[in-house]
């Protein structure tokens, strides 16, 4: 029985662990965090011993943004997951695959990498980086009927490996075309960016909302037109307060640290 292990049982880990465990009858899945039992999901706060039973240990650790030191109020805090990493290190003794779960920066994966692989003492760790794009609300719904479920992986014989190791689980109930895989930096970005293109949306359609108060234009009428272009569509295209949530504004606030940690040229 392929054994999997989540750490962090938040409002990702939790759902997206229960919704395997649920479809993948073939698969012993355990959620462990430091903060019941059925016939294939445990939860536990003996988080070594299932890390060490564990092939796949998806990583769900909450990534804040800093409070302090370089980055403050912008950079993502990985102090969790950096933590994480060297405990798997230290439990393991045999190969794993390690999956990114939590929203991190683009090359995350390249700095556990590192940690792994130094504190590996000879085992091998293949790093695969599977998003989550769920709704606050609606977050069991998107699993079992997700867009689309994404998996990116090292170009690399052993990474197509490990990718299609991972694809096998979700293929249970995902039908194969709502599977994507891509490189490891593909992966990362690709939930930053679906992040950011919906902050767009919002934000445009707020600042349309002001235009149409100070023209006598009807917001709804005009949202409503604009949505009818295929091209475009209708959703998140309400006027309101703006975006929020627990994870929103933190996102944003990173990517904007991520582009300017990555711009490539600069202003003259």
């Amino acid at each position: 029985m392929v054994k999997i292990c989540c750490i962090g049982a938040g409002y990702v880990g939790g759902p997206t662990m229960a919704v395997i465990a649920l479809k993948c009858p073939s698969i012993e899945v355990a959620v462990v965090d430091i903060s019941c039992r059925g016939k294939n999901l445990f939860f536990s706060t003996d988080v070594e011993k299932h890390v060490f039973k564990a092939d796949i240990v998806f990583v769900s650790v909450n990534t804040p943004t800093k409070t302090q030191s370089l980055g403050t109020g912008k950079a993502a805090d990985l102090t969790y997951w950096e933590s994480a990493s060297h405990m798997i290190a230290d439990v393991s003794k045999s190969d794993k695959i390690v999956v990114e779960k939590s929203t991190v920066p683009i090359k995350t994966a390249e700095a556990i990498e590192k940690i792994l692989t130094h504190n590996s003492k000879g085992i091998k760790f293949q790093i695969l980086s599977n998003p989550e794009f769920l709704a606050e609300g609606t977050a069991i719904k998107d699993l079992f009927n997700p867009d689309r479920v994404l998996i990116g992986g090292r170009e690399t014989p052993e990474g197509f490996t490990v990718v299609q190791t991972l694809k096998s689980v979700y293929a249970h109930w995902v039908p194969e075309e709502r599977i994507l895989t891509t490189n490891l930096w593909s992966a990362e970005l690709s939930k930053l960016a679906a992040n950011a293109f919906l902050a767009q949306r919002i934000s445009s359609v707020n600042a349309m909302s002001a235009l149409c108060e100070a023209t006598g234009a009807n917001i709804q009428q005009v949202a409503y037109s604009v949505g009818t272009d295929s091209r475009i569509g209708p959703k998140f295209l309400n006027a309101s307060v703006g975006f929020s949530g627990s994870c929103s504004q933190k996102r944003y606030l990173q990517q904007h640290q991520h582009n300017n940690k990555h711009r490539t040229g600069k202003e003259k």
